[in-house]
């Protein structure tokens, strides 16, 4: 009896948390902007909030700006930006459920909110363009699924 006290639970490694976000303030023209200075804040801010929560993947669709959100805490964890298609959010969905590992997730205002219903089987309102400090972490526990959402602290007043 002793002994079974000390060995972890069998579905320890099913336990897991997904963090969502939409990419930070991006520069306003341009196909493929880069990050403002606020948005390299945020991104910055990030990686410190996300800085003990054991991030094993860092997923980031091929843009400018989500590259450069993801970045901070990709460099802090030493893993590798993965890239995703934001068109297939239903099959990348499936993929993060069966990697069952800690994971950043940065996309934008349209996807985060769809992907994050789809993870969560819960109803996510949408974002609007000036919604920038959403965090959604995605808790599976023992076959439970918790939504939680998330507000960055960064209010950001810097001038281009």
């Amino acid at each position: 009896l002793f002994l079974t006290l000390l060995l972890p639970p069998c579905l320890a490694s099913d336990n897991f948390t997904l963090y969502l976000v939409r990419h930070a303030e991006k520069q306003p023209d341009g196909k493929n902007p880069k990050l403002t200075k606020c948005g390299q804040l945020r991104a910055k801010q990030l990686a410190i909030l996300l800085s003990k929560a054991d991030i094993q993947s860092v997923y980031s669709t091929s843009y400018q700006r989500t590259m450069s959100t993801a970045a901070p805490v990709s460099k802090a964890r030493d893993v590798a930006i993965k890239h995703y298609d934001p068109r297939q959010l239903e099959q990348f969905s499936l993929h993060l459920k069966q990697r069952k590992e800690n994971a950043l997730i940065v996309g934008h205002s349209n996807t985060t909110p769809e992907l994050t219903a789809l993870l969560s089987a819960q109803e996510v309102d949408s974002m609007n363009e000036k919604q920038y400090q959403n965090l959604y972490q995605v808790i599976f526990v023992d076959n439970n699924i918790e939504l939680i959402t998330l507000t960055q602290p960064l209010t950001c007043n810097i001038v281009l």
